[in-house]
């Protein structure tokens, strides 16, 4: 059966998704319940050095106004906390906090534990090492810094946000 460009293209959307809805859920059992991949996103770009709302909105290519909202988000959430600069008082910078912090970890480790149940889910259809072989073809393909955490204004253009 040949398949399509965009039936390729779908597939690995569709793979994305299903991680991070899974990803989502999971976070919400383990008591994270109002979290969504763009407060994922943003905290990642608050500790790579987004600690200011035009930066931050730079950074996922939004309004300023959107990436306000999603600070204010993250804020009633006690993910960040805005505190003043040392070297002018009158700025106030963004922080991630340890419940955000904490919040990621355990992001990490459900993609972790996804991953390793898609590992067993192929493994007696394709063997052991074909999720691997699809890592590794992907890096080819794409490079290892196609996609950084910090930086997902790709998605937020494509969403309308």
């Amino acid at each position: 059966m040949s398949r399509s460009g965009a039936d390729l293209a779908l597939l690995l959307l569709a793979g994305f998704r299903t991680l991070a809805d899974r990803a989502t859920v999971e976070l919400a059992a383990r008591g994270y319940e109002d979290v969504r991949p763009v407060h994922d996103f943003a905290l990642h770009s608050i500790l790579s050095g987004a600690d200011n709302a035009s930066e931050l909105a730079r950074r996922m290519s939004v309004t300023k106004q959107a990436a306000a909202k999603t600070i204010a988000a993250l804020e009633e959430r006690e993910y960040v906390v805005r505190e003043p600069d040392a070297a002018d008082r009158r700025l106030m910078r963004l922080r991630v906090t340890e419940h955000g912090l904490s919040m990621l970890r355990q992001g990490e480790a459900i993609f972790d534990e996804m991953r390793a149940q898609w590992e067993e889910q192929v493994r007696g259809v394709a063997g052991t090492a074909s999720l691997a072989a699809v890592e590794e073809t992907l890096r080819v393909l794409v490079g290892e810094n196609a996609i950084r955490l910090d930086s997902p204004g790709w998605i937020a253009r494509d969403l309308g946000t």
